[in-house]
């Protein structure tokens, strides 16, 4: 009941910090504009979020691995982003615009946290062996978010005024907090010890009665000094720990594997996602077709990932990597086509894809990511994520402008070459790799 109990809570906590995180994107592209009457304001604030991500996960994720209590950090975290999305909204049309974009960077450093942050604990409330399904409910989080998110933005925003779809998004990050707060403690690393052998003396006997198994020929002295080998050393530096962590993804070969191709592959999803609007005036009739493009992406996603979770027997992440990516590549294809059933189903093609490609992630990084380090793992992969992401939206914006087919086959040759990044790099993991735990996919 309890890990039931937990799970729950994980996930509601989960999907509500993601989907405010998705709702905010939008609403600031919304709220900008219509607060400073500039029309780039909404993008500049949008490219201030995402540049600094790189930098943010790797510290976030030493924070975390050092926390005795992960689920401190990660609240706080939440809160400075929701007080950071609080004080841009107060700034625009007030205060200079580049105190808002200033904090938009500032905001930027905690994004991670909404993502790789959460899924780092996952292993921690996931029942005995349940992990792979609940890795595949975790990522369909994602695609929760990413469906309700932006139309919740465009709905609160022509109700009730663009402030106010960034004042529900902060909302949204705020009922995560409790879930974040109350995150299980990492029970000690040489295993855990039962609650009640904590309050004990490890010989009951000897709290009764010292002397009996004290030896005759060594009696106790309570007064002698304490050994200068009972002080702890100090920790490492967060630098060193820093290292650690990227040298964790980089020695061990499928996670490493794993990490690239995700990395290359979000530059295609990033492309494919800034083709979508001008699409659904090219193809379908108007721009406001290319957010229903957005949804039926992210649906079909949630619906892939719902089907992978109800099998028995989930199937080897590094294969459900590899194939989705290969799908990926064909996506973009067909949407150059430019006429309307190929590109509807080159967007459910793409969500059926990317779903289960972000399962697969999840789950390799759960099996081979050290447990002293699962924060770091977790947290910078989602910094390479995001600046992939944008790196692939940044383009693509451009050549759309100049060819919007050719945006499309870059699109997809960034699939491919993250489908020849999987298959260039071998699945050996070396001698410094962390063993597998029981139950890992």
């Amino acid at each position: 009941m309890m890990g039931r109990y937990a799970m729950g809570c994980y996930l509601g906590g989960a999907a509500a910090a993601r989907a405010g995180d998705e709702m905010s994107g939008p609403a600031l592209l919304l709220a900008g504009p219509a607060l400073t009457g500039s029309p780039s304001a909404g993008s500049t604030l949008l490219a201030g979020i995402m540049v600094t991500a790189a930098a943010g996960g790797p510290l976030f994720g030493v924070l975390l691995d050092r926390s005795a209590r992960p689920g401190r950090p990660l609240a706080a975290a939440l809160a400075l982003y929701a007080a950071a999305l609080t004080a841009i909204l107060l700034c625009l049309g007030r205060l200079p615009f580049a105190l808002a974009v200033l904090l938009a960077v500032g905001a930027g450093l905690l994004g991670p946290a909404l993502s790789g942050g959460w899924t780092s604990q996952l292993p921690r409330v996931a029942p005995p062996g349940a992990l792979p399904r609940a890795t595949a409910l975790d990522a369909m989080t994602f695609s929760l978010a990413a469906l309700v998110g932006p139309a919740l933005a465009g709905a609160v925003a022509g109700a009730a005024g663009a402030p106010a779809a960034v004042a529900v998004s902060i909302a949204l990050i705020g009922l995560a907090l409790p879930a974040a707060w109350t995150l299980p403690v990492p029970a000690p690393r040489p295993g855990p010890v039962p609650p009640a052998a904590r309050s004990l003396p490890a010989d009951p006997s000897a709290s009764r009665c010292p002397s009996a198994s004290a030896s005759p020929s060594a009696p106790p002295s309570p007064s002698a000094p304490r050994s200068p080998t009972s002080v702890p050393p100090p920790g490492p530096s967060v630098l060193a720990d820093l290292t650690a962590g990227l040298r964790a993804i980089v020695r061990n070969r499928p996670l490493a594997r794993a990490t690239a191709t995700s990395v290359v592959s979000c530059v295609g999803q990033g492309a494919l996602l800034t083709c979508c609007p001008p699409l659904g005036t090219a193809v379908l009739g108007g721009p406001d077709r290319g957010a229903l493009l957005l949804s039926a992406t992210a649906a079909s996603a949630l619906v892939a990932n719902a089907a992978l979770a109800r099998r028995r027997r989930a199937p080897r992440p590094d294969t459900v990597l590899l194939g989705s990516t290969l799908l990926l590549v064909l996506a973009p294809l067909l949407a150059a086509t430019g006429r309307p059933v190929p590109l509807i189903a080159a967007v459910l093609l793409a969500g059926a894809a990317e779903g289960p490609q972000l399962t697969a992630l999840f789950a390799v990084r759960h099996r081979e990511a050290p447990e002293r380090l699962r924060g770091q793992v977790f947290t910078t992969g989602a910094s390479l994520k995001i600046t992939g992401f944008a790196l692939g939206a940044a383009f693509a914006g451009p050549l759309a402008t100049w060819s919007l087919p050719g945006a499309l086959v870059a699109a997809a040759g960034c699939e491919a070459l993250a489908t020849l990044v999987f298959v260039c790099l071998p699945d050996t993991a070396v001698a410094t790799a962390s063993p597998r735990p029981p139950g890992a996919v």
